[in-house]
């Protein structure tokens, strides 16, 4: 075994970044944190059809927004930091322990659990800051980017609690400010009096780590419709109305799967490596790809309607929510088209526009055929992919700069 030199001190008194030429695959232990965002999902796309408003709308997406972030920021901690280090296992641990007590808090966010959600997502934010800035140390650098990062979520920390202290549309306005804090301070890449704002040189990402935690996340929110596709299925109703929402409910689930993953999908490592300036990825795939599981959350929840009772006229917050999932899916996939190949595909503003054509109409048809409406035209947007890639040779992706 070679003697350690001071050009190569010893793994364990070295600080836990990266190493620029190890592996960065992803590991058990991320594939494990996971786990607890397959209960987040279904808790949140449940809770929008319990009582289906607007006001549960925004409630839902708050939600969302706040569970999104806490795996958004873990999975760029991940790709920054040596994942193999035992400091950085029990940092990943110890989110994992905050992001599901965050969830167990879910049903009762907006009711007496709010300062448990709150104050459960400012300490995952704020404790991680305190447990890397001393770990870095030796990296002055590093060290202040975990302080840019840990004044911004400092900051939004107050109406984070504020608003866990208090009740009805002044929590959902506080906790709003809040998100907008995090989201912001992300895109300009925290600025600080002083320590000015993270180097576009500490913004490199590794394209095979950060396509595979994106796309696993993607098939995460799709087991929230599998999950309720299962569960749902059979409540009482003729056995062709079962069998005919749970066909059109997989089906969609199938289209969503294919319409994410063709070309796009696909080419998103090579998009990242090839980008001159690939920590472009870094800043927007945060933002795309929760357009993209907001659509297949919601979509999930519409599933439930439609299982649920699948006959009858569909009330307008139904139609909202059964056209609603597979419109913000095609925005959020025209956005990460746009981020591989600098183009958008006619199919997907077509596709809106579709959705939005029928739904005047679905209001008068029973929930299953709105469902199917909405099956047929994702199921469109699939076959205009197919046929515009068909005999073709592989497009190269085309990042804009």
């Amino acid at each position: 075994m070679p003697f350690a030199t001071p050009e190569q001190p010893p793994r364990q008194n070295r600080p836990p970044v990266r190493d620029p030429e190890s592996p960065r695959r992803v590991t058990l232990l991320e594939l494990f944190f996971d786990l607890v965002y397959v209960v987040a999902l279904t808790l949140i796309s449940r809770g929008l059809v319990v009582n289906v408003s607007w006001e549960h709308a925004l409630q839902a997406l708050l939600m969302l927004m706040a569970i999104w972030w806490t795996w958004a920021i873990t999975t760029l901690v991940t790709d920054m930091y040596d994942p193999q280090r035992p400091e950085i296992k029990l940092l990943i641990a110890a989110v994992m322990f905050g992001a599901l007590l965050m969830t167990t808090a879910i049903p009762e966010a907006f009711d007496g659990r709010g300062l448990v959600f709150a104050g459960t997502y400012v300490a995952i934010h704020l404790g991680r800051g305190l447990f890397l800035m001393p770990a870095v140390r030796r990296h002055p650098e590093t060290q202040r980017r975990a302080a840019r990062i840990f004044i911004w979520f400092a900051v939004s920390a107050v109406p984070w609690i504020a608003g866990g202290l208090v009740h009805g549309g002044a929590r959902e306005a506080l906790w709003a400010l809040a998100l907008a804090i995090d989201y912001l301070g992300f895109r300009l890449a925290y600025p600080v009096p002083g320590l000015g704002m993270v180097p576009e040189a500490q913004r490199n990402v590794t394209a095979e780590h950060l396509s595979e935690r994106y796309q696993q996340f993607f098939i995460i929110a799709l087991g929230d419709a599998i999950l309720t596709i299962g569960t749902m299925f059979s409540l009482g109703h003729s056995e062709a109305e079962n069998i005919g929402a749970f066909t059109v409910a997989f089906v969609s689930t199938l289209l969503l799967w294919r319409i994410y993953v063709h070309k796009s999908g696909e080419l998103l490592p090579h998009a990242i490596s090839s980008s001159k300036r690939p920590g472009r990825f870094l800043l927007t795939a945060p933002y795309t790809h929760l357009l993209i599981v907001a659509g297949v959350v919601t979509s999930a929840a519409g599933f439930e309607l439609v299982l649920n009772e699948p006959t009858g006229r569909t009330p307008p917050a139904w139609a909202a929510v059964i056209l609603g999932g597979p419109a913000l899916f095609l925005v959020g996939r025209a956005f990460f088209e746009y981020e591989v190949f600098s183009r958008v595909s006619l199919s997907r503003p077509g596709g809106l526009l579709a959705l939005l054509t029928i739904a005047p109409a679905v209001l008068f048809l029973p929930p299953l055929f709105a469902a199917a409406g909405a099956m047929l035209v994702l199921a469109g947007v699939a076959v205009a992919d197919y046929r515009r890639s068909r005999g073709r040779p592989p497009e190269e992706p085309s990042p804009p700069h």
